[in-house]
């Protein structure tokens, strides 16, 4: 070759280096553009909870996590004794979406009879986002509490939670009522701004945080028979002239409950919450349980381009949770209520299901012989059923309702 042909290709590719070797730069540059945990993250329930990353207590025995899981913030935990079993970022403040749903029910259930009657009106619905989540409440129309908390659960209507606020005494009452349960619930990370999880500046939840909410909340009748239910019947428009009110279906939206779009029921499943905007993306919330234990897990905003990952990842959560409960040494905790030391928590009631309950004294695990774990969910279709109304000391200090057992039984719209 000649010796100037062969210096102008040493030229060229020396020249070309530089643009060949950027293509991996490039990605990684890309890649910083994603939004990182912050350094510094809240502690409540453990040191290990506000550090970044992944944390999880790996030992002989204890199976692996799931490579395929993105969500900027998750956790797998204990949902009676409160054990946190692994989590990621689990005090990053993320945009909650609809998951805060939760915690409006957990503040505004026990205030609201469900057999009393409302007539919507148009400053019931003024302020509902534009590309809300609707169950279809129509104006002048009347329903029932019970009506728009199925509603609230099974279609995360943003129109039910605007008319059930309006009945609490309007919005700005029922925002300062959930920060006020969110602070007693200890779930510090959350600040809301609009009851029904729509994107609102400085609306913020996480991970641990949502995972205490529905804590909490599943130690309400209602509350666990509402975000179980797969399907209801909801009123239609009675116009004039109408001798008798239709009705129409609504199906549950959270997918590992009913199944839909290529997500299967997941065994043992029985609630939470899901939801969805732009800020927040995907995230979920669900309980499940298998061989007596109960688990909690909360997905925030996975990155993963298959569809419905946010279904998948809980799944695949649950199932590492259920392989490593009694194998993997707990990162943490979920924390009881502030009340709780006092011995005034809400959660020293056995709920009735009717707004109203009834105080009962806790029952110690030394007395009921179970150390702590009540009976928990089992799987099923149809609808929930309560059984004892037995108190269980969680953890030996927080009292907890029994949980129910779903039994398979022909499905009832009604609870």
């Amino acid at each position: 070759m000649p010796a100037l042909k062969k210096t102008a290709l040493t030229v060229t590719a020396a020249a070309l280096l530089p643009a060949l070797t950027a293509v991996p730069a490039s990605a990684d540059t890309k890649e910083d553009k994603q939004p990182k945990p912050p350094a510094i993250m809240s502690t409540v329930g453990g040191k290990a909870l506000g550090r970044p990353g992944t944390q999880v207590n790996l030992a002989p025995g204890v199976p692996v996590l799931p490579k395929e899981v993105t969500g900027r913030s998750w956790i797998v935990a204990d949902a009676e004794s409160g054990d946190v079993l692994a989590a990621h970022n689990a005090h990053w403040r993320l945009p909650p979406a609809s998951t805060l749903k939760m915690l409006f029910a957990d503040t505004l259930l026990p205030k609201l009879d469900k057999a009393k009657t409302h007539v919507v009106t148009q400053q019931d619905l003024a302020k509902v986002g534009e590309g809300s989540s609707l169950v279809g409440i129509k104006e002048k129309q009347t329903y029932t509490v019970h009506d728009l908390w199925l509603g609230v659960f099974l279609r995360s209507g943003n129109d039910a939670v605007h008319v059930l606020s309006g009945m609490n005494g309007g919005i700005e009452r029922t925002v300062k009522d959930m920060n006020d349960r969110a602070d007693e619930l200890q779930a510090l990370d959350t600040h809301v701004v609009s009851p029904d999880g729509y994107d609102a500046e400085g609306q913020v939840s996480s991970a641990y945080d949502l995972t205490l909410i529905a804590r909490s909340g599943m130690q309400k009748k209602d509350f666990r028979e509402y975000c179980s239910t797969p399907r209801a019947q909801f009123p239609g428009e009675l116009k004039p002239g109408d001798k008798k009110r239709a009705t129409f279906e609504i199906q549950n939206t959270n997918r590992l409950l009913t199944g839909d779009l290529g997500v299967l029921p997941y065994k043992g499943i029985a609630g939470v919450k899901n939801g969805s905007t732009t800020h927040a993306g995907a995230t979920f919330t669900g309980v499940a349980e298998r061989n007596g234990k109960v688990l909690l897990v909360t997905v925030m905003n996975p990155s993963a381009k298959e569809g419905h990952a946010v279904y998948k990842e809980a799944a695949r959560l649950l199932d590492w949770g259920f392989a490593a409960a009694g194998k993997v040494r707990p990162v943490g905790e979920l924390v009881p209520p502030k009340s709780a030391r006092t011995g005034t928590s809400q959660q020293q009631q056995i709920d009735t299901g009717n707004g109203e309950a009834a105080t009962k004294a806790p029952v110690t695990a030394s007395q009921t012989g179970s150390g702590g774990a009540g009976t928990a969910l089992a799987v099923a279709g149809g609808a929930l059923v309560l059984l004892a109304g037995a108190v269980f000391l969680v953890n030996r200090r927080w009292p907890l309702p029994e949980l129910v057992r779903r039994r398979r039984q022909p499905e009832d719209s009604a609870l």
